[in-house]
């Protein structure tokens, strides 16, 4: 489980291809501004394919199972152990690496 925005990608047709729970629109209020958010379950190969719809520099999504967090960035796709926060460092690392700041590298989830 886990969200993609749509703003993320270079084809926003990949959404067609996801198995989307709900979707929500942020709420600023210049609409230019406001990010719609999928919450989508996702496969391991549509793992690998979001990471090549993703547009390049500061956009990434994760999604989490019970046990596992998977942080997928424009061409690059890290699995971190959910209750093991030492091994989160090489995603944030890399993160930063692509100007995400800091505070937006903290993969938050929601409990299934």
């Amino acid at each position: 489980m886990g969200t993609v925005v749509e703003e993320s990608l270079k084809d926003s047709r990949f959404l067609n291809t996801l198995n989307i729970q709900s979707v929500r629109i942020s709420g600023a209020d210049n609409p230019n501004e406001r990010w719609h958010l999928y919450r989508v379950e996702i496969s391991e190969s549509q793992l690998n394919e979001l990471a090549q719809q993703l547009k390049p520099n500061k956009w990434y999504a994760h999604f989490w199972d019970k046990q596992t967090i998977y942080v997928v960035f424009p061409g690059k796709i890290f699995e971190m152990d959910r209750q093991d926060k030492s091994s989160w460092q090489s995603a944030i690392d890399y993160g930063l690496s692509i100007d995400i700041p800091l505070e937006q590298l903290d993969f938050l989830i929601e409990e299934l």
